[in-house]
Formats: C-alpha cells, structure tokens, sequence
C-alpha cells in the first residue's frame, strides 16, 4: 500500500477509521488505554530526577544542558501514513533522551551522502583533525564504531568523561554504574556510552562545518514539514569555533546531562514515516535508501543494536514487534516504533518502558484481527 504523507504543519495529519486501514478498532482501542493507563515512572521534574542521581551520583550527574519538566503521557498510531489513533496532546514539547541517537545517525548518512564521510570504514581522525583522535586507543576508531557504539574511545568530552558510562548496567534504567573496566581495542567491545555519541555529535559538526540543528532544519525537519516548536540544545561547555569563525555548540545525542532534541509527536511522527520510506519523502530522497539498510543491521557485537537505531531482528528487544521493526527508543519512556512490514510507525512519550511490549503486541493484535 502506498504511502500517504501529511501535508505540512500546522495542518492535522490524514485520518481514517481504524477499519479503512485493516485495523481491529476495539483492538486497537484496548492498545491506546494500555498506553494511557502506564505512564512512566519518572518524576515530572527532570531536573531535580537527574541532579538526585537519577543516572549516576555526584559529581558524576552535573547538568551542563537546560532541562525542562516533562509532559503528560501522549502518543499516536500510523499506518502507511495515516493517523488512526491518538492520545494525550500530541504537539507538548518535551525532550527525548536518546531518540535523538537516532536523528544524529540520519545526519552521519546526509554527510556521506555529501562526500563529507567518504567511507565509514576509514578512521575518523581522517576526516576530524581536532586532537580527539591522536591518542593510541582513539586514532583507529572509524566512523562505523562511533556509530555501533563500539568504539571504545577514551577522553573527555565537555567535562564528562567516557569512565562515567563505562561498565553501566542497563538492565535497569537509570541504574548506574556497575562496575569499572578496563578499555579493549576499537570495534571488539560494544557499550551504550554518551560520551562517546557526543564524540560522534562533535565530528559530524566538524565536517559539516555547521551547527547540526542547522543541517537537521534544512535536512529533514524542513522538507518533512515538522513544525517550528522543537530545538536541539547543547552544554554550557560545548561550545567550538566553526572554520568560517563562528560560535557553535555541538549538541549531545541524549539528555543525559540536559539538552538534546525537545520535540512533540507528530514532528516525531513525520521523522519516523521518513525511516518507514526509507529516507524518501514525496517523491524527494532526503537520506539515502542504502543508509537504512546499513543503519538496521544488528551490529556483529549486539544484534538488538544498529547505526544508533534499536533493531528487532532476533526478536529479542521488543518481542511482539515484527523482526524488520526498528526503534529510536530514549530513556523515561520515549519511542518511535517504525515497522516496515505493517506500516506502522507509532509514537509513545513518557510510557513505562516495562509497558511497551504490550502496547506493541495489542497494535499487532489489532492488525491481525
């Protein structure tokens, strides 16, 4: 079936009935109460979650990035493009955590696509001469383990150091630090570690040669029609100077210690039916088809992982969703569900992530029905 793609913001994206769209409505009603009815357990204040220790303790967990309180619940359903279901209010701006993983791996695809990464199998320090890949540990890191999150590098970032995430256990959110480690060789150890994403951050910006949130406007946001209400932050502590003399911050991929991507769900919605056609948007190819091949590839050392995108094809990381189904997945509870298969791509703000699952399975119930 054919792709409907919604006419730009402010206007509402199509609707239909659940049944137009081969949708059980009652369904995939009890999908959008089980939503509803499980709303994270994070506090509303993001602030005062993170400056308690809500990812690691002091001095560890200083915020560098503004942070705003959260919003309430909210999400919607897609299917080949269009709305089905919706709940809460889907145009509240919040900030995503680790969704914006996902959106820096669509800019490391445009910037190869531009000639600006001429192969991801090269060493970064080849296109990134800043001093942050010199070192013995860090000067074979290629593009391919900053993306992968197998790359083992070794620094400080903008105050933080890559020891804080070392060792984390992730089998908890939130939980900390389980133990340090000792660093292994580029591309034979794979760690979910925000130090080493905001790396990746800061070498896209260094190739583009523009802020990211500038490329990302004009990019995608832009030819997708998103509204004007999201903004990528960065730290206090990340500003650089740009060839042509400018001033500009280099933006994490994450909120960890603030900032990141601030975004409703419909604007999310547009960059997740973008991945759904494979980076093509009316017609016009904004990220290159190959890329999401590439990019929802399990990784050889974590196949729930690919190029910053959660990926589904051992079943094991959101078992009812189908195994072609890929996720930009934050922490708090944030998930844009992109299934290629069904057509589905679905949004979830501040949803318990232990709930996700049987939001997904009541979806695919509704589809089979």
């Amino acid at each position: 079936m054919s792709i409907t793609f919604p006419d730009p913001h402010p206007v509402s994206w199509p609707e239909a009935s659940p049944a137009a769209l081969g949708l059980d409505g009652a369904r995939l009603a009890e999908a959008v109460a089980h939503a509803a009815a499980h709303e994270t357990p994070w506090p509303y204040d993001l602030a005062g979650h993170i400056g308690r220790g809500g990812f690691e303790p002091p001095p560890d967990n200083e915020v560098l990035g503004v942070l705003w309180p959260r919003g309430a619940p909210c999400g919607m359903v897609t299917r080949h493009g269009v709305l089905v279901a919706r709940w809460g209010d889907t145009r509240e701006v919040s900030q995503t955590f680790s969704v914006a993983k996902s959106y820096l791996s669509m800019l490391a695809g445009i910037a190869v696509a531009d000639g600006l990464i001429p192969d991801i199998d090269r060493p970064v320090r080849e296109s990134v001469d800043d001093g942050g890949f010199d070192s013995a540990q860090n000067a074979p890191i290629t593009w391919r383990h900053l993306l992968t999150n197998t790359s083992e590098w070794e620094g400080t970032l903008f105050g933080k150091a890559d020891s804080i995430d070392r060792g984390r256990n992730l089998g908890v959110e939130g939980q900390g630090k389980k133990g340090s480690r000792a660093l292994e060789p580029a591309g034979t150890h794979w760690e979910y570690n925000d130090v080493r994403v905001n790396r990746l951050s800061l070498s896209l910006l260094r190739v583009f040669g523009r802020p990211l949130p500038e490329v990302f406007r004009e990019r995608v946001l832009g030819p997708v029609g998103a509204s004007a209400d999201w903004r990528w932050d960065g730290y206090r502590t990340s500003w650089v100077t740009l060839p042509d003399g400018r001033r500009a911050q280099s933006v994490p991929g994450g909120t960890h210690w603030g900032g990141g991507v601030a975004i409703h769900a419909e604007d999310q919605a547009r960059v997740g039916l973008l991945a759904l056609n494979r980076g093509a948007w009316g017609g016009r190819q904004l990220v290159p088809a190959s890329w999401f091949d590439l990019s929802t590839q399990p990784c050889s050392l974590n196949d729930t992982y690919g190029f910053l995108w959660r990926v589904n094809k051992s079943g094991s990381w959101l078992p009812s969703a189908a195994r072609d189904a890929f996720f930009a997945s934050g922490a708090g509870g944030n998930l844009t569900w992109i299934e290629p298969s069904s057509g589905i791509v679905a949004v979830l703000r501040w949803t318990d992530p232990a709930a996700m699952d049987g939001f997904i399975a009541r979806v695919r119930a509704a589809i089979a029905g």
